[in-house]
């Protein structure tokens, strides 16, 4: 997932809040996973402060009660960088949420893609990767072997649209 919509400054980068149109994005965006059944049992968020702000926000809409690992090196992370995150999840993990930044989120959902896309989630995605964005991927290995073109792109909620 990417964040939601932040302001445009702050003192630094790092310390960017989610806008009011952001908190509205990443309410719809909650609501959606709780919809579809995809409430997180695991989650990793960027240090920065509008992932932190996506998350406590998406606690607020879906009711998880997951306390998530909050990482500064998503905050700086490339796809591969990203994937090795990833492969950290607990292996009882069940349904594992990314909350970081983009290009990384769009590049990182791509990479794990096999190439067996539900046809209309990889339109959507294909078409951008807005803020409050999310690629669902259904993994079928343990998660520490992850690796590129090793899920398949099931859904993709296309932020506000």
């Amino acid at each position: 997932m990417r964040h939601g919509k932040a302001e445009s400054f702050a003192p630094e980068d790092h310390r960017r809040r989610l806008t009011d149109r952001g908190i509205r994005e990443v309410q719809g965006a909650g609501q959606w996973l709780a919809e579809e059944g995809l409430v997180p049992t695991h989650a990793f968020v960027s240090s920065a402060l509008r992932t932190q702000d996506t998350w406590d926000m998406l606690v607020t809409t879906t009711g998880t009660r997951v306390d998530p690992v909050i990482d500064d090196a998503i905050y700086t992370a490339g796809p591969d960088s990203a994937l090795d995150i990833l492969r950290t999840a607990p292996e009882d993990a069940e349904v594992v949420l990314y909350v970081g930044h983009n290009p990384t989120a769009a590049s990182l959902a791509h990479l794990l893609d096999d190439g067996d896309a539900d046809p209309e989630a990889f339109r959507a995605m294909s078409a951008g990767f807005p803020t409050s964005a999310m690629a669902v991927l259904d993994v079928q290995v343990p998660w520490a072997e992850l690796d590129a073109a090793s899920a398949r792109l099931v859904g993709f909620y296309p932020g506000p649209g």
